[in-house]
């Protein structure tokens, strides 16, 4: 049987979600698929391409909505979180492959979220940053709230430490609440920067146009 490129991202997504990031290796994966080592590098030059796919799959639902920008960032976050919670070790997957520059999902959400950040009054050139910082947040929270679940399941977890009872979407919540006013703030300083070099620049364009005598040409 021909061996397709989603065929192996397909297998991939399923070592992944049975035994963790950690198992998810090449040579395993040609054992689930019942074919060499060699077959899989016809498809993919190297693991990280492997990964870039699967986080690509993982985060196909992933989409910009309307509404804004505000609306547009909390619904973005929340459809990040909520398919990288479903899939084991999806944060750190997904991580792995964004720093790796291997996900053009990833890098869709990003412009996304810089475009939203722009519609906040946010400098062209921070606007991207502003978008990153969002990211390595929901990355960030996401992968701790994975390895207290596992933790968790595993009874490891002192009281009042399980994310089954410290109401994890509230804390992500607030904490996406906090970006959301920094990006407003970064707005209205970007706002109020750009009102005083016109009325610089307006200012010494009047000056210009008077003789030396002070009257008006």
């Amino acid at each position: 049987m021909q061996l397709h490129k989603s065929d192996v991202v397909d297998a991939a997504a399923r070592l992944l979600d049975h035994y963790g990031i950690a198992d998810l290796t090449m040579r395993r994966l040609a054992r689930e698929l019942a074919v060499s080592p060699g077959a899989l590098y016809w498809h993919f030059a190297n693991k990280q391409q492997l990964l870039g796919a699967v986080a690509d799959r993982m985060l196909g639902f992933v989409e910009d909505t309307d509404g804004s920008w505000r609306d547009r960032v909390v619904g973005l976050c929340r459809e990040l979180r909520n398919a990288l919670l479903s899939h084991t070790d999806g944060a750190e997957l997904v991580s792995a492959s964004f720093a790796a520059g291997q996900s053009a999902a990833m890098t869709s959400i990003v412009t996304a979220l810089a475009d939203a950040a722009s519609d906040a009054g946010v400098a062209p050139g921070r606007a991207e940053l502003a978008a990153r910082t969002v990211v390595y947040y929901v990355l960030g929270f996401t992968a701790d709230e994975q390895s207290r679940l596992q933790w968790d399941a595993a009874g490891a977890l002192p009281d009042g430490q399980s994310v089954l009872t410290t109401d994890p979407s509230g804390r992500f919540a607030f904490g996406l609440g906090l970006l959301l006013d920094g990006i407003a703030d970064a707005g209205a300083d970007a706002a109020r920067e750009t009102a005083a070099s016109r009325a610089v620049n307006g200012s010494g364009a009047r000056r210009a146009c008077r003789h030396p005598s002070g009257e008006a040409r």
